[in-house]
């Protein structure tokens, strides 16, 4: 990988009924929709749900069906525990790299999801969600509820623990002796006693687990930035486990997150402010690195767009990039369709998207005039994306059977070759060459009736052709594929600019509605004052 590290933030917690928690709850926070827990009454309103990117349940096989509803399972979770200081739930945070589109960190998700956890026989409940912080930097994550009891065959809630007897060095269980009469032990409905233990019916709470599902996370995400060339290196280990003296910073906890979040300080957050502010050193060289592009950047295209305006002959209004520059000047940036972007899913760069600048030159580039105009841009570059996502499709579905076609022909190849030469022998040369070849020999039948339902209406066996043929198809399948994410981001930019027009207008209608209650208010305080003060003149 690049020389560029970066620490995985990834925290395993147990939701716990001792301290007031309820896995209905965090189902509700996770998928950002409204639960109602069956245990306790209650309700549970997400506050947020601009930042949800994606959310999915997956089963294992012996799972009832039904517990693809949310608030079935997390229902049936919550019943099925009986005691006050019961463990419900097991729960993932963890980040994704930024630089990740949505489709793809969906596919990644859901691969190590069903990998690590719902293999092993848990019921997962996943979302992704992008949110940005107070300075616009934006954090990919994932949040992972998992169950904490085995299903059972027939689809019933297991045991967490189970009992174990324990045996003499004969096999033999070995029996409770009373002390007083020197006779086993005998409970009161007359059973016999022996001596055992308790043990965890799965090992999913031993320790070694959360080390191992951390380690494969960043393992699955370094494979991933390889294949993109991302050079950025995500390490799982801890900074002490590295031998890096640098200080991590510890977990707010939600009471504190909430209470920072209105702007008062913290004891958990007071730390972490320190050790952010000794960790600042180590990065401060990077982020004048970053605002020197940023600025280079921006000379660039306030440079660019001096030239345009110079050029233009006649200045045009253009109320898309009045729009642009009112939330320019209020945010410093655009807000992202996080929830109704459709081909926002697509793109990667999405920083890029909320680009003021950005915006601008789009809207300038493509000579979009108003916001009627960038409707139709819109509606042709759909047309155009439905048409290049159906070529594509075809040209990938020939080439995945063009090249499953030839894989298959490789295995096929030498035993073929061997089956002919054993039907040119006769006699004992064909019994010793039979005997020397039998592995390959027994293969030939399935092999050549796979090879044969991968040929189409009489198709020929032909190699070479089809290497031909692969060689054209991938290149016209991959000159498709850029034009297609071409026309993506065209279409993103086009739903970051609609979306920010829709947004402005609601922020603005709410605005002017408060700005009416107030002089309301004031109208009706008036006139109280005015009496007030004809009484004291009287």
């Amino acid at each position: 990988m690049g020389n560029v590290t970066k620490q995985a933030s990834t925290r395993f917690s147990i939701v716990k009924r001792s301290k007031g928690q309820s896995a209905v709850e965090k189902a509700s926070y996770i998928s950002r929709s409204i639960l109602v827990s069956e245990f306790d009454g209650q309700t549970y309103r997400p506050k947020y749900h601009e930042d949800l990117v994606h959310s999915e349940i997956t089963l294992p096989p012996n799972a009832p069906k039904e517990y693809a509803d949310r608030a079935t399972l997390w229902n049936a979770v919550e019943l099925s525990e009986k005691g006050q200081k019961s463990q419900l739930a097991r729960m993932l945070k963890a980040s994704l790299p930024n630089e990740w589109s949505y489709e793809l960190a969906e596919e990644v998700v859901r691969d190590y999801v069903q990998r690590n956890f719902v293999d092993k026989g848990m019921c997962a409940d996943w979302a992704i969600h992008d949110s940005e912080n107070d300075k616009g930097q934006r954090n990919l994550h994932i949040h992972v509820l998992l169950t904490m009891r085995p299903i059972t065959e027939n689809g019933e809630w297991g045991a967490k623990q189970k009992k174990i007897y324990d045996l003499d060095e004969n096999g033999e269980k070995i029996p409770v002796i009373d002390k007083k009469t020197g006779q086993q032990k005998v409970d009161k409905r007359n059973r016999k006693q022996w001596k055992c233990h308790t043990a965890d019916s799965t090992d999913w709470n031993s320790k070694e687990n959360a080390k191992m599902w951390r380690k494969d996370l960043a393992d699955t995400i370094n494979a991933t930035n390889e294949q993109l060339g991302i050079a950025l290196h995500w390490e799982h280990r801890s900074f002490k486990e590295q031998g890096i003296d640098r200080e991590p910073t510890i977990h707010i906890g939600a009471v504190a997150n909430a209470l920072e979040r209105k702007g008062i300080q913290t004891e958990r957050g007071n730390i972490n402010r320190e050790i952010i502010k000794n960790n600042l050193l180590l990065e401060q060289a990077k982020e004048m690195l970053m605002l020197a592009r940023q600025e280079l950047h921006s000379a660039q295209y306030a440079t660019y767009k001096s030239t345009q305006i110079k050029n233009t002959a006649v200045s045009v209004k253009n109320e898309v990039m009045e729009m642009i520059a009112k939330v320019r000047e209020r945010k410093g940036r655009l807000d992202l369709p996080i929830v109704s972007g459709k081909h926002l899913r697509r793109i990667s760069d999405r920083t890029a998207l909320q680009s003021a600048d950005n915006a601008e030159k789009f809207i300038t580039t493509r000579k979009i005039d108003s916001f009627e105009s960038l409707a139709k841009f819109t509606a042709d570059r759909e047309q155009k994306y439905s048409q290049l996502e159906n070529v594509h499709l075809s040209k990938g579905q020939k080439l995945n059977r063009l090249k499953e076609l030839s894989k298959m022909y490789a295995l096929f190849a030498p035993i073929q070759a061997t089956y002919k030469e054993s039907q040119s022998l006769k006699g004992l040369a064909k019994m010793k060459y039979d005997r020397e070849h039998k592995d390959s020999l027994s293969k030939y039948p399935e092999l050549k009736e796979r090879m044969q339902s991968l040929l189409q209406n009489g198709e020929k066996i032909t190699p070479k052709q089809w290497k031909v043929e692969i060689q054209s198809l991938q290149s016209e399948y991959d000159s498709i594929g850029k034009e297609q994410t071409k026309t993506a981001t065209e279409l993103a930019y086009a739903e970051v600019i609609s979306y920010n027009k829709k947004n402005l207008e609601r922020e603005l209608q709410n605005e002017s509605r408060q700005q009416n209650r107030q002089i309301e208010r004031r109208t009706k305080t008036q006139p109280n004052q005015n009496k007030k003060r004809n009484d004291v003149e009287l």
